[in-house]
């Protein structure tokens, strides 16, 4: 393992985070303990394989200037022109990789920690009456930046028939498909077939070849044209929004977590009944679930249409091995002041067929690719900042985090629930994540503790919803029915 400077994206979340906003996602998992010392046995297995998983020994640390690469044979080699190049393209190479390097000034790196403990990641709590309430302490908490940014929490329950284990990663660190893939690592080992090895792409400096300077031309004005779309469409998105006052809030830098479990196959039937995707139908949820609860807290919903941010991986499942953050996204308003909710459901669907035909790259969603154009010294800067204009951009986070179809257990212990649990923006009250797994779909809520004491009552309303829209196409299959018996 080497030194590997962090992606743009990665170096983002790495500076945006502060004391108050700390930038981990997280899983809450439950698993059915066989005996009342699984937990402890969790612990020391966790421990023990962590060891074997390089993804977990490597650290994040700040540099000024990468260090300058040794030299080798090779480039010595390319010191001279090769035959029949012409000498300026030989004469240029010294001036590329100078301007390669200061390009990188101020940026961060990902490298191995020389004196990684896997016993400073892992920590066995005492027995909780509530995952959840024991979880949402936790997510309060920053990760240690000096070491390998992530833990995991082994909780027993009190009634020792189950536990509970939460794994915290950086963002900086991984994203949602890269933390499955490093918690997946420490699970029992599963017989799955090989995947046939890729050839590697060839090494690529960040500049190219000055041959190649007439394409890099045109590649950069369209980088700069779909820049300039993407932040104008980000302004737009500002104006006639209208949200809750329950969405945004000053940090408290306090967390709560909840969690609410829906039967894939309920969901499947909404989605055969009203149309759409399972993910139309998952947002669709949110948006009515947000309305009972704004309601019955006194809020009121009429009108209320908060912009969710929907973040697209651009990382196929197969490459969730290489590192740094592949991510895009879409911005809707979720129609929380509409009352019929299958109307909430259609104008959810439509938003999202709006998004996908134009694109993951395009739109107020894709403000993350932005993230490209930025010099590392300029995230190091302007992170603080970026963080604080998130509330501007949008009001909730909704995520979907893929999970495998396969049961996972860990020493022997079957994995019964995964609450995907997303960080939470500064200014914002509400981040929403789900995942489906074994035939069922697990909501994970993260709050701020003190502008959210009533999350219960949210997760609550989320189940609420799934009955709710099952009962409403139930009925116009009814009607259907009716009329044409008639």
């Amino acid at each position: 393992m080497t030194e590997d400077p962090l992606a743009p994206l990665d170096l983002a979340f790495w500076n945006i985070e502060s004391t108050g906003h700390p930038m981990h996602l997280a899983a809450l998992g439950v698993f059915a303990a066989r005996s009342p010392s699984a937990a402890a046995h969790a612990a020391d297995l966790l421990a023990a394989r962590t060891a074997a998983v390089p993804g977990l020994r490597m650290r994040i640390r700040d540099v000024w200037q990468p260090p300058a690469p040794r030299p080798s044979l090779a480039a010595l080699r390319r010191a001279f022109p090769a035959p029949g190049e012409p000498l300026t393209a030989a004469l240029g190479r010294p001036l590329v990789s100078a301007l390669r390097r200061s390009l990188a000034f101020g940026g961060a790196t990902r490298e191995p920690d020389p004196g990684f403990d896997p016993l400073d990641h892992i920590r066995l709590h005492p027995p909780t009456a509530c995952f959840h309430t024991a979880a949402g302490q936790l997510m309060g908490r920053p990760l240690e930046r000096t070491r390998p940014p992530w833990e995991a929490h082994v909780l027993p329950g009190e009634d020792a028939t189950r536990f509970a284990v939460l794994f915290k990663f950086h963002h900086a660190l991984a994203d949602g498909l890269r933390a499955l893939t490093l918690a997946a690592a420490l699970m029992d080992p599963i017989d799955l077939p090989t995947p046939r090895p890729r050839p590697a792409a060839p090494p690529r400096g960040l500049l190219p070849d000055v041959r190649e300077v007439p394409g890099l031309v045109r590649g950069a004005l369209s980088d700069a044209g779909r820049a300039l779309d993407i932040g104008a469409a980000v302004a737009r998105s500002t104006l006639d929004m209208r949200s809750s006052p329950a969405l945004t809030c000053p940090p408290s830098g306090t967390r709560r977590t909840a969690g609410a479990v829906a039967d894939l196959d309920d969901v499947h039937r909404i989605r055969k009944s009203a149309g759409g995707t399972v993910n139309d139908v998952l947002i669709a949820v949110v948006a009515g679930a947000l309305r009972r609860w704004l309601d019955e807290r006194g809020d009121g919903s009429d009108g209320v249409a908060p912009r969710a941010l929907v973040p697209v991986s651009r990382r196929r499942p197969r490459t969730a091995h290489p590192q740094g953050n592949r991510l895009s996204g879409y911005l809707i308003r979720l129609p929380v002041g509409e009352p019929d909710p299958l109307a909430r459901l259609g104008a959810v669907r439509g938003a999202m067929d709006r998004n996908k035909d134009a694109g993951p790259h395009r739109g107020a969603g894709a403000v993350a690719l932005l993230a490209d154009h930025v010099p590392p010294l300029g995230h190091r800067i302007g992170g603080p900042l970026l963080g604080q204009a998130a509330r501007l951009w949008f009001d909730v986070l909704v995520t979907s985090v893929p999970l495998p179809g396969f049961g996972l257990r860990l020493g022997g212990d079957p994995l019964d629930a995964v609450f995907p649990l997303a960080p939470l923006a500064p200014g914002h009250s509400l981040a929403v994540a789900v995942s489906t797994y074994r035939g069922r779909v697990h909501y994970g809520l993260v709050a701020d503790g003190a502008a959210v004491p009533d999350l219960d009552r949210l997760a609550h309303a989320v189940s609420e919803e799934v009955k709710t829209l099952i009962t409403a196409c139930d009925g116009r299959q009814g009607r259907f029915g009716a009329a044409a018996r008639r």
